[in-house]
Parts: structure tokens; C-alpha cells; sequence
């Protein structure tokens, strides 16, 4: 008797199923004999390519939900999430991150126009240059880093968004203004060797530099928490060290609360039997800056999440969040 093919579900964006299919690479080997069947949704972020996230309850809205009800449907017995879309900050009845694969590169990187050098973005310090991006918390970094650069509005999976830089586009608004065109873009280095466009990175960010979002380079898969045997299926392919930093860092979101509307960064790191956690809570200006890091067993990452978590609102973090906290018409 033949077994039944496991289905998972994931977006249509290069990325992402580039993400999935690296899944389902991994499932097969792990499960001989294992039939994998991708299931490809266009969510409602993919779909509307004007709105801030915010519209669609943020990250987890736009480009989660769509996908888990599938999954609560029967449809799927399993969901690819890069774990940055993954709200950290509620609980998800019935379902489990079954999963999570080896962590890629959790920097970002700036990538210019053709024409555009770093030499000359850097001399000129970013002033007189427009930089697109969708996500608060690098807005926030980019406002730090270059006082006088202009952060615009950028929506658009991440070839969609290098071919409107290159076509030098202009962003349409949700008001129906326009904003651009840009003259550089900052994105996840990892979703950009996914999509083999490393050449095209012309700076990388460190992690000190801007911190990453919580969770960023690391894949997640879903499943139905009383699923047992996709479950048992999806533990053989789990990296061990990724799971203890993601557990470390989404323990900061839920601490904090954290909306999506939050510039806030997390990044852990594992060096024999101990992690190092840092954390920020940042204002979309840039000017209000928290951090924290501290350093604690492996093994408890939860804890040390916990403590740094607690530790930012104790410097004044809950302000900044409660300050950019969207009212329910936004």
C-alpha cells in the first residue's frame, strides 16, 4: 500500500519556495519512500503589494494565516513559514513548529541600482538617496545608521522588489500617492541566496550593525500539534541549535508583547554549552535605542529570553512599544 503523499503548503514567491522545496528535499532523505507534494498559496501580502503589513494584521496576517487555515482544514498536513512571519507574541491553537531547519545567514545587506556604487552611497553618507524597505525595524537601523538618507515605502517579494529597483519603479501607496523610485534596497541576505542573488549584495550588514529580526534565516515548518505522524516525520529533519535560538528570541516577542508594528530585534548565538542573546526595542525614527544582552545556559534558552526580555522595559522599552502600537482603525 502506497503512502499517502505529505502536503505542504507555502507561498508562491521565489523564496519561499525555494525555502520549501530545500523541506522537502531534506523530508524525502530523512523518510525513504516519503511522496512530498508542495501546495502554493498566494496570500493576501503577496496579493496586495500596495498596503503596509499592518492592514493584514502584520507579518502573521499577511502571510501565514491564509496558509494555517488550510493546514486546521485538512488540506495540508504540514505549512513552510520563514520564522520571522511567524508571530511570537500569540498562541496558535492546535498547531506546532514542528521543525526548524539549520539557520542561514541572519545578516541583512544593501543592494543598490545599476549605476549606484557604494563608494558614492557611502561618501555621501545615504544623503540624497532614497532607501526602500517594508519593515519598521530596518527603517529604524537605516535612520540610525544614515542620518539623512530617505527611507521609503517598498512592498514586494524579494525578486519582485530588485526588479522594480532595476526598472527604477516607483512605489504606489495605500492613499494612492507614489513614492521612489529607490536607489537601494536592504533585505535578509538569506532569502537573497535563496533566490541566487548574491551578486547583487553590495554591502552586508553585521549583526551589530542592525540586528536582525527575530528569528530571521531560520525556516519553520508547521504542523497540526495531534498530527503524530507528520510530527515524527518532521523531527527527523529538526537542527537542534536553530530551535534553541529561536526558542531564546520568540521568548523576547512574547514577553514585550510585541506587535508588528515594533521595531524590535533579536539575535542568538550558541558557542559550546552557552548562548549569548542581545535584543533592542527601537522607535521607527531611530533615536530611541534599548538594548540588552546577556549570556546564559543553552540548554534554558527560554529563561535567558525571559531575563533579557524583561530587562528592556525595565530601560524603558514598554514606552516605545506602546508609543507605536496601532490604534484598532489603523
Amino acid at each position: 500500500m502506497s503512502q499517502q503523499p505529505l502536503r505542504i503548503g507555502t507561498r508562491k514567491s521565489a523564496m519561499a519556495l525555494a525555502q520549501t522545496d530545500e523541506v522537502a528535499r531534506l523530508l524525502r532523505s530523512a523518510n525513504p519512500g516519503l511522496a512530498v507534494e508542495v501546495v502554493r498559496f498566494e496570500t493576501s501580502g503577496d496579493q496586495d503589494q500596495v498596503s503596509k503589513l499592518l492592514r493584514h494584521g502584520g507579518k502573521g496576517g499577511a502571510f501565514v494565516a491564509e496558509i494555517r487555515q488550510a493546514m486546521r482544514a485538512g488540506q495540508l498536513q504540514a505549512a513552510m513559514h520563514s520564522l520571522k512571519d511567524v508571530p511570537g507574541n500569540e498562541e496558535t491553537p492546535g498547531l506546532v513548529i514542528a521543525a526548524t531547519l539549520p539557520r542561514d545567514a541572519a545578516n541583512d545587506s544593501l543592494v543598490l541600482r545599476p549605476g549606484l556604487s557604494l563608494e558614492t552611497f557611502l561618501a555621501a553618507r545615504g544623503k540624497g538617496f532614497k532607501i526602500g524597505t517594508n519593515a519598521v525595524r530596518r527603517a529604524a537601523y537605516l535612520r540610525r545608521l544614515f542620518p539623512e538618507v530617505t527611507v521609503i515605502h517598498y512592498r514586494g517579494a524579494a525578486d519582485t522588489r530588485i526588479a522594480k529597483l532595476d526598472r527604477g519603479d516607483k512605489q504606489r501607496l495605500p492613499d494612492g500617492g507614489e513614492v521612489g523610485p529607490a536607489d537601494a534596497l536592504v533585505m535578509a541576505r538569506s532569502g537573497l541566496e535563496r533566490i541566487g542573488m548574491v551578486p547583487r549584495i553590495a554591502h552586508d550588514f553585521s549583526v551589530r550593525e542592525m540586528l536582525p529580526s527575530v528569528g530571521q534565516g531560520i525556516v519553520a515548518v508547521e504542523c497540526a500539534e495531534k498530527d503524530w505522524l507528520t510530527r515524527e516525520r518532521l523531527a527527523k529533519i529538526e537542527d537542534a541549535s536553530s530551535r534553541l535560538c529561536a526558542e531564546a528570541e520568540r521568548e523576547v516577542l512574547w514577553v514585550l508583547n510585541g506587535h508588528c508594528n515594533s521595531p524590535i530585534a533579536g539575535h542568538a548565538t550558541i558557542a559550546g554549552g552557552d548562548m549569548t542573546l542581545t535584543a533592542a526595542v527601537l522607535d521607527e525614527t531611530g533615536e530611541s535605542f534599548i538594548e540588552a544582552t546577556r549570556r546564559g545556559a543553552a540548554s534554558r534558552p527560554r529563561e535567558l529570553g525571559r531575563a533579557v526580555g524583561l530587562e528592556l522595559p525595565d530601560k524603558g522599552a514598554a514606552e516605545i512599544i506602546a508609543r507605536n502600537r496601532p490604534d484598532e482603525h489603523s
